[in-house]
């Protein structure tokens, strides 16, 4: 989420009548604000919040979908998954699988990491841009 984003957020926060809020976003981001009716919601400098944001963004990479298709973590339904969660992957270890128009096209990692998270459920429909895994 963008420091901007982040800053409306807040403004709109102390503007409520609002006590709370959490929220967790699809990047794995958690922000939690919480203020007291009498008090104002502290802000932290945009130095520290953007220095944070770095640096969980340069330790996560994600595979993502090159095309529209079905995703499968399994060459066949009887087969063992390509990867798991904890698995360790070498760039161009195939991962898993996007049918699209009946064709089953092999997913290759562009990374050397360790899968952190599989963010989309097997046999499930997928788009271009989707992220399918998460890589440390």
């Amino acid at each position: 989420m963008e420091y901007e984003k982040i800053k409306e957020l807040m403004q709109d926060m102390s503007n409520s009548k609002l006590s709370s809020i959490n929220i967790e976003l699809g990047d794995g981001t958690k922000i939690s604000m919480q203020k007291n009716n009498n008090e104002k919601v502290a802000v932290r400098p945009q130095e520290e919040i953007t220095e944070e944001i770095i640096a969980i963004k340069e330790d996560e990479k994600y595979i993502v979908s090159p095309m529209v298709g079905t995703f499968y973590l399994k060459p066949s339904p009887t087969s063992n998954p390509f990867v798991t969660v904890g698995s360790s992957i070498k760039k161009g270890d195939t991962v898993c699988i996007v049918e699209a128009m009946k064709l089953m096209n092999e997913i290759e990692s562009d990374y050397d990491g360790t899968i952190k998270e599989i963010l989309v459920n097997d046999g499930t429909p997928v788009e271009y841009g989707t992220k399918l895994f998460r890589i440390e």
